[in-house]
């Protein structure tokens, strides 16, 4: 194969892991609000739409897939906020690990393929001067060790940097049994780096994928960031600061619950300062151990994701997450509302005197809406929700919680 047919080849299996912040290419029936999308890239509507009892659904469910080009390139959002093409690939599909969910596993009957270093950043440079990508996710399978790989991974990036003189943006896989210094070279050459957990607990982990090691092989290497995060200044970093760093999980593969991945989620965030977590709903792959189970509902990545962001970024706990008996978060319900529904319905708060932290409760407001409702505080008194939709805040969502200058606005109640 030449290397634009094996950049075809690699991308018919490459969506196992979201690109960044890639939104769904796909526009389904019953799209509904393009511009409001769920944390896992869809819009709400059609993740409802999708999960409904109609005719329709298995329809929507298949167009809820993302859908990359051809050769895997994805409209990303990078973790600053800008947007860019992003190629996301594999140096090689060959793998000698055995994970029951991956299609890339050493036991399948599999066709692959591989790239030498030179090869893969000659082709990503001619892509990136076409104008088709500019920036790279980098990954690979595990072939003779997860250090002899990473070296492999290391040396595609140094001569993309160095003899390419691409400025881009590279988001850089770390292999399981990557060793300390290679992490920080990954770091100097990469503007995030990642290695997934794939499962919550070391149990979990065996069940789907025996032969990685939970600590020592994946969680391991990001407190090894951590620390050079923390202890080293970014001295040969390539473009002067150190990476953000994320991972993932595979969820509803192997029984876990939510409060699982999202206890690990918790301490990964506010612990080891990672700037998120990804989460994979469970999709079963022809030719694995696992190819009989059904797959998970994407909605439940929905709300796994919606918690996680309440645990990152407003300032909630586990304990207020609305866990049912056996560990999981309702469907039917935002985590956010499902809060808010318990605890403000009979205690709403008045948005001309709560604090910030106290604002990130009430539904319809995040962290900038936050911060744009307390500026306009010092200009005058908020008296209606005419003045909460000129801050941009979703004023219907918010009004069955909150205060206006002592009244309760008068507001449409949710019919669903």
């Amino acid at each position: 194969m030449d290397a634009v047919d094996k950049l075809r080849f690699l991308n018919q299996q490459t969506l196992l892991e979201p690109a960044e912040e890639a939104e769904s290419a796909a526009r389904p029936a019953g799209w509904v609000d393009p511009h409001r999308r769920a944390p896992c890239g869809h819009s709400p509507a059609a993740l409802r739409a999708a999960f409904d009892s109609g005719p329709q659904a298995p329809a929507l469910k298949s167009s809820l897939v993302r859908k990359p080009s051809a050769l895997g390139i994805h409209q990303a959002a990078l973790p600053g906020g800008g947007r860019l093409a992003l190629l996301k690939t594999m140096l090689t599909s060959a793998c000698e690990r055995n994970c029951y969910y991956c299609p890339f596993r050493a036991g399948r009957n599999y066709r692959r393929a591989t790239f030498k270093p030179d090869e893969m950043a000659q082709v990503f440079t001619q892509i990136a001067a076409g104008g088709a990508a500019n920036g790279l996710f980098l990954s690979s399978g595990v072939a003779g060790g997860g250090a002899r790989t990473q070296d492999r991974l290391l040396d595609t990036i140094d001569i993309l940097r160095a003899k390419h003189h691409f400025g881009g943006y590279v988001h850089l896989k770390l292999m399981p049994g990557v060793e300390r210094d290679q992490v920080r070279r990954a770091m100097q050459l990469s503007d995030r780096v990642s290695i997934n957990l794939e499962a919550p607990t070391t149990a979990r982990l065996q069940r789907l994928a025996p032969q990685k090691v939970f600590v020592e092989e994946l969680l391991q290497p990001l407190r090894w960031v951590d620390e050079i995060r923390r202890g080293e200044a970014p001295r040969g970093a390539f473009k002067g600061r150190w990476p953000s760093v994320v991972t993932q999980f595979v969820v509803g593969a192997v029984g876990e619950d939510d409060l699982e991945i999202l206890t690990a989620s918790s301490y990964l965030l506010r612990q080891l300062r990672l700037a998120r977590v990804y989460y994979s709903a469970f999709r079963p792959v022809p030719q694995t151990p696992l190819e009989a189970l059904p797959a998970e509902n994407p909605w439940r990545e929905h709300r796994l994701y919606q918690a996680s962001f309440l645990l990152r970024d407003y300032g909630f706990d586990l304990e207020d997450l609305p866990f049912t008996p056996a560990g999981r978060l309702p469907l039917e319900v935002d985590p956010k509302l499902g809060w808010a529904a318990a605890n403000l319905t009979e205690r709403p708060v008045e948005l001309n005197r709560a604090d910030r932290p106290t604002l990130l409760r009430v539904p319809g407001i995040g962290p900038k809406s936050a911060d744009t409702l307390l500026q306009a505080r010092r200009r005058g008194r908020l008296r209606d929700l005419r003045d909460l939709q000129q801050l941009g805040i979703n004023a219907n969502r918010a009004a069955p919680y909150i205060l206006l200058d002592g009244r309760a606005p008068n507001h449409q109640p949710r019919l669903f």
